[in-house]
């Protein structure tokens, strides 16, 4: 009976902490909804100077909005292009940066004697 009252007391605990901070997770702040808004509107538009005026605007850095915003469920690059935008989202591409991948065993031979 002990335990039953144990169990019980830590369930009703943890399941009341947690419908306490799952509404605070979930909750945006909606001026920054707003701004994530219009910068997938710009990214849709192809009008890189919009883009460009938008985050300035609401103080965004391209990379960031490149690596981390989601527009409708994919990345804002993805929505850009399936919208058609392809000035947007090349600018959005290259602000991420280049990565280049070198196979130092393929680059580097070694010469043996013998």
């Amino acid at each position: 009976m002990k335990n039953v009252k144990a169990t019980l007391l830590a369930l009703t605990t943890a399941v009341s902490a947690i419908a306490i901070s799952a509404p605070s997770q979930a909750a945006m702040n909606p001026y920054m909804e707003s701004a994530l808004v219009e910068v997938c509107k710009a990214a849709q538009s192809n009008s890189v100077q919009k883009l460009n005026q938008t985050t300035k605007n609401y103080r965004l850095q391209d990379r960031t909005v490149a690596l981390k915003l989601m527009c409708n469920g994919e990345d804002v690059i993805s929505f850009a292009e399936n919208s058609g935008a392809e000035k947007t989202a090349a600018k959005l591409q290259k602000s991420i940066g280049k990565v280049d991948i070198t196979d130092i065993a393929a680059v580097s031979k070694i010469n043996v004697t013998f």
